[in-house]
């Protein structure tokens, strides 16, 4: 059986993209004693505004009651992925080859649980990025957390 976030996903896509939008992720999460349905929208020129979420929002809800897949009380949640965007599907990996991203570990490597460099390749096991000329592998099972990196200091 598909996972809630598959079928919310299979269910919005079409109408998101309808409105001129693209799907980037859903995420279903427990916080504290809350559940959270994120609908992250992009398009493109690269700006979402306030009212794209609205209209987003307007046109799934509905979907989404009828569709009842979720039986807990929710908030729903329709945003930009924003810049430094999370990278969770292989998808989203791809498209992000050759470019700077920032990993979080559960358990440290060489002291350090943040790694940031250039995405080179992955598989089913390993993330491959380059740190200062080398490569490091990554197990896949450690990390804890995929980021687009953006330095907002340089620019890069």
């Amino acid at each position: 059986m598909a996972s809630i976030e598959e079928r919310v996903e299979a269910l919005v896509k079409k109408p998101i993209e309808n409105l001129g939008y693209q799907l980037y992720d859903v995420q279903y999460a427990k916080e504290g004693k809350d559940y959270f349905l994120r609908i992250f929208i992009e398009n493109q020129n690269g700006q979402i505004s306030l009212e794209d979420c609205e209209k987003v929002n307007n046109e799934i809800e509905e979907l989404l009651d009828t569709a009842d897949y979720i039986k807990e009380q929710y908030f729903l949640e329709v945003s930009s992925t924003g810049v430094e965007k999370i990278i969770r599907k292989e998808k989203h990996l791809q498209e992000n080859i050759d470019e700077y991203i920032s990993i979080n570990l559960f358990k440290p490597i060489n002291n350090s649980k943040e790694f940031i460099g250039i995405l080179k390749k992955f598989d089913d096991e390993t993330i491959y990025i380059e740190v200062n000329g080398e490569i490091i592998e990554l197990e896949r099972k450690n990390i804890s957390l995929i980021k687009k990196y953006y330095d907002w200091d340089n620019e890069i």
